[in-house]
């Protein structure tokens, strides 16, 4: 029996193939696109499950509730993961790592740039990194000890079996030589914990940073603390032990916390430690806004992928409903000749599963020939991989099978409905034009007009992002790092070498670069008795100068008064407000301590607020000083407008002079703000081409649609073109009755929409408005090629001649 209702099926398919090939291609684009949202989801959600002691590693992190904020971000003292492991007895193992950064590697000749971290020896024993070639135990017993990747070894070395060989690390301004250890497998793209070369944390400790920040609870040098908790542990649960603990290396927040009465219901003090899981890590952004990833994204792209998928449903219900009339005959008869009516439920539905199979396997074909887009689209390097996301396999069954049932259910009641009596008498008039495929297509329209809402308002919020004035000039800005050369005696020299050219406006140096992936430096100050945290730029005199910078009160730095590079700050108007409370005027000659006592500030100007971070955050309170000594770490070079390609030539020229071993590496200053928005700019394409192909499947259900409408109504065309019906009058009869459905769908769009993308800019800090001519641009688009779509056909339709429709039936 199920035999035969498959070659019927496919008999069936074979005789209307034009409306069978649309729901197959609608399908199968509707299939992909969901499979390459899914697989990106799935990914996102699966991050660090490989590590076999994965359910008892955590990430220590701060809290803080103090008068005037609160909030959370991951701990990096140095000393708090051996000091956990000594003081509780819960803590099995800890381990630190530092985030990865590129350094030069050389190997003979050879120099390349790969990212490199530093983590404790103990890192191969909490964490699941399988090694191809050394022992776990021994990997990084030394401190110039490091592992190497898979991939890394072949592209250093050519082979894997490289351990005991050389591989030489610019640390500073020297290139040191570290032994391999051990060679690792490559590591998944899910981990949270990502190297090339993994280097020994000793070596960290024995530098001049790692010695001064080893007992100094108040420094942090950018590290993440892991702890291994034991079987059976709830220190995770248990604050007030928490709490007792950073007491005894804080004893002075008890006293804050009693004067300021203070309480966040975690402990009776105003700031303390707290465990979060590691598979948690990826996606709390409330810890790591900066390094997570809000699942909330996920949710949105797989329902934007569920839309499309239910968008390619709609089609296969409507036309299925469309053709109904072609197929009534064959219903009758069936239950003439003794046919039930679940019998006939079975065999349409099979109709609806079979062509569902078909287009999930060629949607599948298709997802795998779109991926390498999707990842270029959403920065991942995503694999089709059922041994490492074996979810995968019952999630797309589930799906297929679901869209295949949702597809054909309708169809198939309706259709096996049909009375016999009825069907012969020719009583059976579905067109396809029912209220409830109408209803189908405006669905269709809500989606696709509330997408292209979507993506023209992300646009302008980038548009107004990217223009928005920062506070200083950030255009034909070169940006140069330079922490691996000894600056202070190669920076005049390349700054001597430039300043002659005509191409040059100017040359200066900070010890932190600016733009997204550049970190920042903060210092304890004490103002009325009260330590606050102030943001603070080491610069040398030109900065302000060569960045454009606007002075509003005061004076600039000048290399000629000694007491600049000693006790002189310049502060921004954020630190007059928030902290002083004074006008810029009364601020200059402020001075203000340093909480670590080894020196006061004295302000001696006040420039324009300037914005630093990412929009999504307010100017923070932060000053300018120009230390004694200065060593920059990045160097800012100002061109001249225009082509910039003879002055980089003549950059790179003079950089090979001063650092003939090292690649010249730069970066243009307003592309690396404009990196601050890549989430922004993903999202966008992601939404736009969700959009477009959510469009063009509802163009292709109004195509199918159209071409039935037009068959059942060849008999009516014709006889009104007989009576003298105009071509026009006809096209706006058959346009007509599905426009006003999009507009429908439009009106239902535009208050939902609006509501979602206005909660999404509340993300911002800095933002545009929801424009009203967004919604009627959307609503334009919409129509019109909705009516580009119904019109093709129609047009032919009015053209034909009238006689071949009445002969027709």
């Amino acid at each position: 029996m199920i035999r035969h209702y498959i070659i019927i099926a496919l008999r069936n398919m074979v005789r209307q193939k034009g409306l069978a090939i649309i729901n197959l291609l609608g399908f199968s684009i509707g299939i992909a696109c969901f499979s390459l949202s899914l697989l990106y989801v799935v990914n996102e959600f699966s991050y660090d499950r490989f590590h076999k002691n994965g359910s008892h590693i955590y990430r220590v992190y701060d809290w803080w509730a103090n008068a005037d904020r609160q909030g959370r971000e991951p701990s990096s003292a140095t000393p708090l993961g051996p000091a956990m492991k000594q003081d509780l007895p819960d803590v099995e193992n800890f381990v630190r790592v530092t985030p990865k950064a590129e350094k030069f590697i050389r190997v003979g000749n050879k120099v390349s740039g790969i990212d490199v971290s530093f983590a404790d020896p103990q890192i191969l024993s909490v964490f699941t990194f399988p090694l191809l070639e050394g022992n776990s135990a021994t990997a990084l017993s030394a401190p110039n000890q490091v592992v190497l990747t898979r991939e890394k070894a072949y592209e250093l070395f050519g082979e894997t079996d490289v351990v005991g060989k050389v591989v030489e690390i610019k640390m500073n301004d020297r290139f040191d030589p570290f032994i391999v250890g051990a060679v690792a497998e490559n590591i998944p793209i899910n981990s949270t914990i990502r190297f090339d070369l993994l280097g020994n944390f000793d070596y960290i400790l024995n530098t001049e940073m790692g010695r001064e920040s080893s007992g100094n609870w108040h420094m942090t040098i950018g590290i993440s603390v892991y702890i291994l908790l034991r079987e059976g542990s709830k220190l995770m649960n248990e604050p007030d032990r928490l709490s007792a603990f950073r007491l005894k290396y804080f004893p002075e927040e008890k006293i804050t916390s009693e004067k300021a009465g203070n309480r966040n219901g975690k402990g009776s003090i105003s700031a303390g430690y707290g465990l979060q899981p590691l598979r948690d890590v990826h996606t709390d952004i409330k810890i790591d806004k900066w390094e997570a990833t809000d699942p909330k994204n996920s949710w949105i792209l797989i329902t934007v992928a569920s839309g499309v998928l239910l968008i390619a449903c709609i089609n296969f219900i409507t036309l299925s409903i469309g053709r109904s009339a072609g197929r009534s005959k064959e219903v009758g008869v069936k239950k003439v000749t003794g046919s039930q009516r679940h019998q006939l439920v079975i065999q349409f539905l099979i109709e609806s599963l079979l062509l569902s199979l078909f287009s999930s396997y060629f949607g599948l074909v298709l997802a795998d020939i779109l991926l390498p887009f999707f990842n270029e689209l959403s920065e991942r390097s995503l694999v089709f991989s059922f041994h490492q996301y074996p979810e995968m396999i019952g999630l797309l069954a589930a799906v297929i099978l679901f869209a295949g049932l949702l597809s054909g259910i309708y169809p198939a009641i309706v259709l096996s409905g049909f009375k016999p009596i009825d069907v012969l008498k020719n009583k059976i008039r579905f067109s396809g034009s029912n209220l409830f495929t109408k209803s189908l297509i405006t669905f269709q329209f809500v989606i696709s007009i509330g997408l292209i809402i979507s993506i023209i308002t992300i646009v302008k919020q980038l548009k107004f992002m990217r223009s928005k004035d920062l506070g200083f000039d950030k255009e034909n800005v070169v940006m140069i790092p330079a922490r691996d050369l000894d600056t202070k005696k190669t920076y005049p020299l390349f700054r001597q070498a430039l300043l002659s050219e005509s191409g040059i406006l100017g040359i200066t140096g900070s010890a932190i670069g600016l733009g997204e992936g550049e970190g920042q430096m903060g210092r304890r100050y004490i103002f009325n008795d009260t330590k606050k945290t102030i943001i603070e730029y080491p610069v040398d005199a030109e900065f302000l100068n060569v960045l454009g910078f606007h002075l509003l009160a005061g004076r600039n730095f000048n290399a000629e008064i000694s007491s600049d590079t000693i006790s002189s700050v310049i502060v921004n108007e954020a630190f007059v407000q928030k902290v002083l409370g004074v006008t810029p005027e009364i601020a200059v000659g402020t001075e203000f301590k340093n909480a670590e006592g080894n020196g006061n500030k004295i302000i001696i100007g006040v420039v324009r607020n300037f914005n630093f971070e990412n929009l999504t955050l307010s100017v923070r309170p932060q000053l300018f000083l120009q230390p004694s000594g200065f060593k920059p770490n990045f160097l800012f070079v100002r061109l001249k407008p225009g082509d910039p390609s003879k002055m980089l030539s003549k950059l790179k020229t003079e950089w090979s002079i001063i650092s003939p071993d090292l690649p010249f590496r730069y970066s243009f200053l307003d592309e690396k703000f404009d990196a601050f928005y890549s989430k922004e700019k993903r999202w966008a394409n992601i939404i736009g081409w969700a959009a477009g192909v959510s469009i063009f499947l509802a163009c292709m259900g109004l195509f199918g649609l159209i071409s039935l409408v037009v068959i059942n109504r060849s008999k009516e065309i014709g006889i009104r073109k007989v009576n003298g019906a105009k071509i026009s009058e006809i096209l706006l009869m058959l346009n007509r009755d599905f426009a006003k459905w999009v507009m429908i769908g439009f009106v239902i769009s535009t208050p939902v929409t609006w509501y979602i993308m206005h909660k999404w800019l509340e993300n911002f800090t800095y933002k545009t408005e929801i424009s009203w001519w967004i919604f009627i641009l959307a609503g334009l688009v919409s129509l019109i090629i909705a009516i580009f779509t119904v019109s093709w056909q129609s047009w032919r339709a009015a053209r034909r001649n009238p006689v071949e429709a009445l002969r027709y039936e």
